[in-house]
């Protein structure tokens, strides 16, 4: 009975909160072109992030979507052309915070926390912050057509349905919004898919001991690597990471680091 009430909670939170914002005037800098040369915005990312903070009915796992959705929201709006952890770890070395660096630290951050609020004993609470934010990675990175990230997060979440209630916040708040993200009326962004992958990791973390954790953390690990290893080969030697785009049409999509500008460039958007 808590599945069904945190899965009509966040969906139903997620749709009010999408129309809501498109019956607003729009803001320029909430929409993409796409492919087709239609307007595209980016309100699913905010509606989706917001129903599933809601809908989990855990403080942790809230702050950590929150957390998530808003250093995505401001790579949406903020976000440059480079990818990569290595391109935005040395752009902060370099006295400049781009803003990867600010998902990569805040993000990381916030993931901990829930982390260690969720478990109780050391080595499990570092393992769930790192499965947090390795599930939010994950989403965003797979983020690169229309309608994948929603995809991946209903894939990730539905073993977790069998353990207790919060995957079914990320699944209904998705679920709300993933017709229009396929029809490509709207998209997730950075926002939506930080914030939804977030919340999946909650409920691995949540629903398994040690040993699930590290399995988890250490797939995630080898997927955020592989990530890495893609950006870097897509953006070639001697190739400046701001002309790096792993998708055509724009600033690359959403593959390596960042979401809503990839998917604008897969849809031509453009994403840091």
């Amino acid at each position: 009975m808590r599945r069904l009430a945190s899965f009509a909670v966040a969906a139903g939170v997620s749709r009010a909160v999408y129309e809501g914002l498109r019956r607003c005037a729009p803001e320029e800098r909430w929409l993409r072109t796409n492919h087709a040369g239609r307007s595209v915005d980016l309100y699913a990312g905010p509606a989706a992030t917001l129903g599933a903070a809601v809908g989990t009915g855990s403080g942790p796992a809230a702050f950590a979507v929150l957390a998530a959705g808003a250093c995505g929201a401001y790579d949406d709006v903020k976000g440059d052309h480079r990818r990569g952890f290595r391109a935005h770890l040395a752009a902060l070395r370099d006295g400049e915070v781009t803003s990867g660096a600010v998902k990569l630290l805040g993000i990381g951050a916030a993931s901990l926390v829930a982390g260690a609020l969720l478990k109780e004993r050391p080595v499990d609470k570092v393992l769930a912050g790192v499965v947090v934010a390795g599930s939010a990675h994950l989403v965003n990175l797979v983020d690169v057509r229309p309608g994948r990230a929603g995809l991946a997060v209903l894939a990730l979440a539905a073993p977790g349905l069998l353990r207790g209630s919060l995957a079914a916040a990320p699944v209904g708040a998705v679920t709300a919004v993933l017709g229009d993200d396929l029809g490509e009326r709207t998209m997730l962004g950075d926002t939506g898919a930080h914030a939804l992958g977030a919340a999946v990791g909650s409920a691995i973390a949540a629903g398994n001991g040690r040993f699930g954790l590290a399995a988890h953390a250490a797939g995630l690990i080898a997927a955020a690597v592989w990530g890495e290893r893609e950006a870097r080969g897509a953006q070639g030697p001697g190739v400046p990471g701001e002309l790096f785009t792993r998708h055509p049409g724009g600033r690359g999509h959403r593959g390596a680091e960042d979401s809503g500008e990839r998917e604008a460039s897969s849809r031509a958007h453009p994403s840091g």
